[in-house]
């Protein structure tokens, strides 16, 4: 894979993390700013880098599993993993403009 087409997966990728939602939050953990890295090797593997709103989330499992399965659904990902962190620990201020008017905070 080149340049261009790691590119085009990467946008494909913030895609699909857009339709990924927090069950208990109604905003994908995209917009939320969950996502810290998306990369993507040439050869197509691809990781991942998240946050959780809260490290003791409940669901963590369930959200994590979530975004590997799906981001390994997208063409051209050969394989994906998931790198959960929490450092720097997520805030409000990471959330999007949309998000933020979403959740009511602007």
């Amino acid at each position: 894979m080149n340049s261009e087409q790691v590119l085009a997966v990467q946008k494909d990728i913030v895609r699909v993390l857009k339709n990924i939602y927090d069950p208990e939050i109604p905003v994908s953990i995209y917009e939320l700013g969950l996502i810290y890295e998306i990369n993507v090797e040439e050869s197509g593997a691809t990781k991942i880098v998240m946050t959780l709103t809260a490290p003791n989330c409940p669901i963590a499992d369930q959200i994590v599993d979530d975004v590997r399965e799906q981001v390994g659904n997208v063409p051209g990902v050969t394989s994906a993993a998931v790198d959960l962190v929490f450092e720097p620990a997520w805030n409000k201020d990471m959330m999007s403009d949309e998000a933020k008017l979403q959740l009511g905070f602007l």
